[in-house]
């Protein structure tokens, strides 16, 4: 997987439907490398509910994935279907998810974990006739990564609610000495909104409620205590926005901006908490949880305290090192195509509580 995403070649695109024409090309390309059988297993009519209970920020193991595993490809099949993703994201969000990936096959190489190699796993499924460039939806995912791109070429529009983005570790280096930081963006950009507070906005958002709707969980998206976007600065809000970006935005400029606006439209009924950590530094500390809760967006972040077993000498494997986020949009998740149901496996697919590692205690 981390091979194949590395040589894949750069699609460039700046408007949704430029983005749309480029995505439903590497679909068609990628489908063409498959046989009959894995057409038929990677693809799903539009609205079947498969589409809300097959992703999660649990293992493979736990929740079953739709479509196939990418791991059980051919090169050339694996390479196409990274192309797909490819062209999806734009050319920082595509690094995110390298490098969250690369990040799995980090632990799979060098944790004391049994079950590492489990982490590596990826799945790509399409929902809804992508020939026609009428509304579809691409899922790919595994552990610490779960988009869900709706593609509507007749309203010219894409959507990426709901999406998981997590990591583990989230700050290692490679053997040639590269240091990776797939979290790197949305943790600078988390601490210049913080620094950019008052002491008082500062207060009334740490005294705030940091909540998690994540995948497997029908949510009511209810609102708790916390410091709300009428009270930013404009400046202020614009940081809160580039926050927000690193799972509103992730494809071309345009559908960025499109999102980007009906998110700020609302922002004043928006409201943000924060626990944890109050200084960006990952040697101290056990991290930081924030949810940002408005009518058009929901995203929340959260340090798992426990590594899930996934332990690598002198590499931070909890806490600042392994964290889990979720994007949604209360009023437009899977673009309204299906409504949310439980997650598979009969363990749901939420965030695990305090000191679990975001996974059921058996696999501690």
């Amino acid at each position: 997987m981390t091979d194949a995403a590395g040589e894949v070649t750069e699609s460039h695109s700046n408007t949704t439907a430029e983005t749309i024409a480029n995505i439903t090309e590497a679909v068609a390309a990628f489908l063409d490398t498959l046989t009959e059988e894995q057409r038929e297993t990677v693809t799903y009519e539009y609205d079947d509910e498969t589409k809300t209970t097959s992703w999660s920020n649990f293992p493979v193991t736990f929740v079953e994935r739709a479509g196939l595993n990418v791991a059980d490809l051919t090169e050339v099949q694996q390479v196409a279907a990274l192309q797909v993703l490819e062209a999806l994201l734009s050319d920082d969000a595509y690094e995110t998810a390298s490098n969250i990936i690369a990040s799995d096959q980090y632990l799979a190489d060098y944790s004391s974990s049994s079950d590492a190699d489990i982490l590596g796993q990826y799945y790509i499924a399409f929902f809804g006739d992508v020939a026609d460039v009428s509304a579809y939806e691409v899922q790919f995912g595994g552990h610490h990564l779960g988009i869900n791109a709706t593609l509507d070429g007749s309203a010219d529009s894409i959507t990426f609610a709901p999406t998981h983005l997590g990591v583990q570790p989230a700050d290692w280096t490679t053997e040639d000495g590269v240091e990776v930081q797939a979290f790197g963006d949305i943790y600078t950009e988390a601490f210049a909104f913080y620094d950019s507070l008052t002491a008082e906005q500062q207060a009334t958002l740490n005294a705030g409620d940091v909540t998690m709707c994540a995948p497997g969980d029908t949510c009511d998206f209810t609102t708790g205590a916390g410091l709300s976007g009428a009270e930013l600065s404009e400046e202020q809000q614009q940081l809160l926005l580039d926050l927000i970006a690193n799972w509103s935005g992730m494809a071309d400029e345009e559908t960025a901006a499109t999102t980007r606006a009906e998110i700020e439209a609302t922002l004043d009924a928006t409201t943000i908490a924060w626990s944890g950590e109050t200084t960006y530094d990952m040697t101290q500390g056990d991290g930081i949880n924030f949810s940002i809760s408005g009518p058009n967006v929901y995203v929340a972040v959260q340090a798992q305290e426990g590594s899930a077993g996934a332990n690598i000498d002198g590499v931070t494997t909890s806490g600042w090192g392994h964290v889990h986020s979720i994007y949604r949009d209360p009023t437009n998740d899977y673009a309204n195509s299906v409504e949310q149901q439980e997650a598979t496996g009969g363990v749901g697919g939420g965030v695990g509580a305090p000191g679990d590692g975001g996974a059921p205690p058996s696999s501690n």
